[in-house]
């Protein structure tokens, strides 16, 4: 022990040096200032033995709106190149379903690789149509939380690519706080109401900010037809993009299935 007045004992280590984190598939997630959920929801759906998981905040108006969804579209770039930067990734995924419908998933991927070149993006939107095609169903009904223009855009986004919907709920609201804290019960019951027509073959719950990921088996079972929602999809999508093929039938069909 050094006595008081007199310099300590410094001693020069050495070291090994090994992969970090990166030796596992590394997803970086762009995610809303506002949104309490998708991250939650991704430690619960992403094997965290499996893969490195990384965050990177936007800022956005809690007001969902036009204009406030095409306002992030500037700052997705240095969102992106704040992933954890020097360090590979394998995918990066931007955290919000209506705006990037409203701007466009490949505007939001080329914002993306502006920070993170050569990188595999997705989107919740990106993801859904993949699921649907992974899920080969055809016919959805649509569950969404938007304000009921911002509800239509969805709805007719994915109707230009190839895929029915014939019914659609939107509980019609514009601040992401009330979003954020509407209970997993009234969630299920609307979707389990908009799923038991018999022209429907699945259930897509839009919106990384419902608490929905949690409850997709429990409507599943309910209405014996595939459920995915925003951040399911979005984080399925990210392993399969990240080469992780492993079935997690526990999360509901969609997690037994490949990339289409």
């Amino acid at each position: 022990m050094s006595k008081r007045g007199m310099e300590p004992i410094t001693r020069h280590l050495s070291f090994q040096l090994d992969h970090g984190t990166a030796q596992r598939p590394a997803i970086g997630v762009i995610v809303l200032a506002t949104d309490p959920t998708i991250e939650c929801e991704l430690r619960r759906l992403l094997p965290l033995d499996a893969v490195a998981l990384y965050h990177s905040r936007i800022g956005n108006d809690q007001q969902i709106n036009l204009e406030s969804l095409k306002a992030m579209e500037g700052d997705i770039t240095n969102c992106a190149a704040l992933l954890v930067p020097g360090m590979p990734l394998d995918v990066v995924a931007y955290g919000c379903t209506s705006a990037s419908v409203v701007m466009g998933e490949e505007r939001v991927f080329g914002r993306i690789r502006a920070g993170r070149p050569g990188v595999e993006c997705t989107s919740p939107v990106t993801a859904a149509l993949a699921a649907f095609e992974a899920l080969d169903v055809s016919r959805i009904a649509l569950l969404a939380p938007y304000r009921s223009d911002i509800s239509q855009l969805v709805r007719d986004y994915i109707i230009a690519h190839g895929v029915e919907v014939p019914i659609m709920g939107t509980f019609d609201v514009e601040d992401d706080g009330v979003v954020a804290r509407m209970s997993e019960d009234t969630i299920s019951s609307a979707a389990i109401e908009l799923g038991s027509h018999d022209d429907i073959d699945a259930v897509f719950i839009s919106c990384t900010t419902l608490r929905a990921s949690g409850i997709v088996t429990r409507i599943e079972s309910a209405l014996d037809k595939p459920v995915t929602t925003s951040t399911h999809a979005l984080a399925w999508h990210c392993l399969r993009l990240a080469g992780i093929d492993g079935q997690f039938p526990r999360l509901g069909r969609l997690y037994t299935t490949a990339l289409p």
